[in-house]
């Protein structure tokens, strides 16, 4: 028997790239497979059913169970209707994996609202939508697995303002969705992967990324039973590496007695809590000076 034998789990944004290799993976170890994905170009638009069903048929050759749903993640009706293909076929959702995704890159002082609004909807609502279905059939079900995906980007990012925000809404909703649900013995994750695809094909990350199948191990894992104490964790997975993020904490605190004043606060915040390090600007400030210099930043 496969390690997944027995479960069902729905993949958004399955026809290609990560999410794609998620679904295979998940297969191989013996799930039942909703592949999800509404098909889109990178920019949102040309929504066709065709790479969902691709994936089906790959999945059927290998000898195991899977069905196309090319509902949009950003309308709760979709969501719903991810987890009601998986309940209509299988008979109940143990795992869901939300990969489905769009760019619209530009730096902030020049995003429009066309380019904010779709990015949010699919990457952060398009995750609430199918964690909302998910999770009212694993409450009663007292099992079962919600994966978020976000991306490192969560730390900040340049030109995805919009991006870098859904991404760290989605790290939020995960924890909370951890944080609510363990009671009812269901699991919430997220996974950072860095891995070719065509959205990070886009994107100038600096380091050398894995392949999509290197990801894919790792959800897995965390949708089977080995991984049933694993709740409120955020993982970066990158090749053959795996690291495992923080938990926002407070680090340092001043205290008086009664309101602060302007100029209490000016004299003491620099002297005992300071500021944290910003990696981002680090690397931006390196790059800067490199390219003074007529040189390359050590990355």
């Amino acid at each position: 028997m496969g390690y997944l034998e027995g479960k069902v789990i729905a993949v958004t944004g399955a026809g290609r790239g990560i999410g794609r290799a998620v679904a295979l993976d998940a297969a191989r170890e013996g799930a039942q497979i909703v592949v999800n994905d509404y098909g889109v170009a990178m920019d949102g638009r040309e929504p066709t059913s065709e790479v969902a069903d691709s994936v089906v048929a790959e999945i059927a050759a290998l000898g195991g169970q899977a069905v196309a749903n090319a509902s949009s993640v950003a309308e709760m009706s979709g969501g719903a209707s991810i987890v009601e293909s998986a309940v209509d076929h299988f008979g109940r959702i143990d795992g869901v994996v939300c990969v489905a995704g769009i760019l619209r890159e530009r730096m902030l002082f020049n995003m429009t609202e066309e380019e904010w609004d779709p990015v949010i909807a699919t990457h952060l609502k398009g995750t609430f939508t199918v964690f909302r279905a998910a999770a009212a059939h694993m409450r009663k079900q007292k099992s079962g697995t919600l994966i978020g995906v976000t991306s490192g980007a969560f730390t900040a990012s340049v030109g995805q303002a919009n991006y870098s925000a859904a991404k760290g809404g989605i790290v939020s909703l995960t924890r909370s969705a951890a944080a609510g649900l363990h009671k009812y013995g269901v699991t919430a994750n997220c996974i950072a992967p860095a891995a070719k695809s065509r959205m990070s094909g886009q994107v100038p990350f600096g380091f050398e990324m894995g392949e999509p199948e290197d990801v894919a191990p790792l959800v897995s894992f965390l949708l089977g039973e080995k991984a049933r104490h694993v709740t409120g964790q955020t993982y970066t997975i990158n090749g053959g590496r795996i690291a495992v993020w923080n938990q926002p904490a407070e680090i340092r605190d001043m205290v008086k007695e009664g309101r602060w004043t302007l100029d209490e606060i000016g004299e003491r915040l620099d002297a005992e809590i300071g500021q944290e390090p910003m990696p981002i600007l680090e690397r931006l400030e390196a790059m800067a000076k490199a390219a003074a210099e007529g040189g390359k930043p050590n990355t």
